[in-house]
């Protein structure tokens, strides 16, 4: 099982385990590896290490950073300053609806990188050419979308800090309109979106909160409801009625005859007897007779 360190090669950028090989790396040292891309130069975030069974093989460290390395670095910051303003000027001749972001180039300047955002896709073929003859190395056009150019180009948000991708965000997670309208925020886009033009990363922190909030409060309720059912329902009856349901079996067993049987009408129920009352005495309506008017000239 290999012994590994976790290594980022920018701010917020993803980590990546490379092996270690023997050599005594701590957390926050510069280190040169071999990436796909060539040689470039990392920061150690996550110590040392044993991975147990890698998907694929690993590379290794080569080296620690030394001074030749980073005056390498720092020439190599003009080059790609220079391959910048050179691609802007081709961009603009040659009319290719692109922006162009950044550039990089790796430590061997084996390989430059040209970072730029596009709504669709461009034919830039002859756009290579010209930097190829220009810079006599591989050149590499990557497409990428409008989060990732933010990120690398950095701003200021609505809050007035630094933007959270250029901070401290190393994914981007997908935002929603409905975590907007969870939180009862004011549906505009223009103050709803961020540099980049989409949705505020920020709008998902505190909708994981309210999700939380409600999970908590419907447990709460299904407590509540389930308590509700755990008590026993008591009935009261009252002592009349059961005195009368009593009252025909202790006439049955004196002998009393009731009294339908005696000949005497039973009581009837008072809502029958206010009812017949009314129809006594409620007196007759007259109606009143209609008289047709004459007609003029008769």
């Amino acid at each position: 099982m290999p012994e590994v360190a976790g290594i980022r090669f920018k701010q917020c950028g993803k980590i990546y385990d490379f092996e270690i090989d023997g050599l005594e790396v701590e957390k926050g040292d510069l280190v040169v590896v071999e990436s796909e891309l060539g040689l470039n130069i990392g920061t150690v975030v996550e110590g040392r290490r044993i991975k147990e069974d890698p998907e694929s093989k690993l590379k290794k460290i080569i080296r620690k950073v030394t001074e030749e390395d980073i005056l390498q670095r720092e020439s190599n910051t003009k080059l790609e300053a220079e391959a910048k303003n050179f691609c802007l000027e081709r961009i603009m001749a040659r009319g290719l609806p692109m922006k162009l972001i950044c550039t990089e180039a790796t430590l061997d300047r084996k390989r430059i990188i040209f970072y730029f955002t596009a709504e669709k896709r461009i034919d830039f073929r002859e756009l290579v050419k010209d930097l190829a003859s220009r810079f006599k190395t591989r050149i590499e056009m990557r497409q990428i979308g409008v989060r990732d150019g933010a990120r690398m180009i950095g701003s200021l948000g609505i809050c007035g800090r630094e933007v959270c991708c250029k901070r401290f965000l190393t994914t981007f997670e997908p935002v929603s309109i409905k975590m907007a309208k969870k939180q009862e925020l004011v549906l505009n886009t223009g103050k709803l979106s961020g540099v980049c033009g989409r949705l505020m990363c920020c709008l998902g922190y505190e909708y994981s909160e309210a999700q939380q909030q409600e999970e908590t409060g419907l447990f709460e309720e299904e407590a509540i409801s389930l308590a509700d059912e755990d008590e026993e329902e008591i009935v009261v009856v009252s002592s009349d009625a059961l005195l009368s349901l009593k009252e025909p079996d202790m006439q049955s067993q004196q002998g009393i005859p009731p009294a339908a049987e005696t000949g005497q009408p039973g009581r009837q129920p008072e809502g029958q007897e206010k009812k017949e009352k009314r129809r006594k005495w409620r007196p007759k309506k007259r109606r009143k007779k209609f008289h047709p008017k004459p007609e003029p000239g008769k």
